[in-house]
């Protein structure tokens, strides 16, 4: 495979910087696999994994919302939060699940919808990375 240029970024800076021969993300429509010579392409990514070719070996991550842009020069992953599989916290995931969960049930009784979204979310995330932290 003829290797490309990947970016992904986060609000904490440059999380990953170099060449893929394959990008794999979810977008809000369903899996995508990106190679070189793409077309150009825009999207939206959901809470989940994705996954990276680098000579051949996938590494895997987990990713909480963002885009994708895909151009000619270089493919770009601008995400809230990335995390390598092997770098997970699990037991940090697992008490953000936790938490996640008292508050749903807290804020469903209270039938409060801002907070029922956010604590959704945090659960979804926290999920999500249990689930990736097994694709070491």
């Amino acid at each position: 495979m003829t290797p490309f240029k990947l970016e992904i970024v986060t609000p904490d800076g440059v999380f990953f910087d170099g060449m893929t021969d394959n990008v794999i993300v979810r977008t809000t429509v369903g899996d995508k696999g990106i190679l070189a010579h793409h077309e150009p392409y825009v999207a939206a990514l959901t809470i989940s994994k994705f996954k990276i070719s680098i000579d051949g070996q996938f590494r895997y991550g987990a990713i909480s919302s963002g885009v994708i842009k895909v151009s000619k020069e270089k493919t770009v992953i601008l995400a809230q939060s990335c995390e390598w599989a092997n770098e997970i916290d699990v037991d940090r995931a697992v008490r953000a699940r936790q938490i996640a969960e008292e508050r749903i049930s807290e804020y469903e009784k209270k039938n409060d919808r801002k907070n029922l979204d956010i604590a959704e979310f945090k659960l979804k995330r926290a999920l999500n990375r249990l689930e990736v932290s097994k694709m070491k």
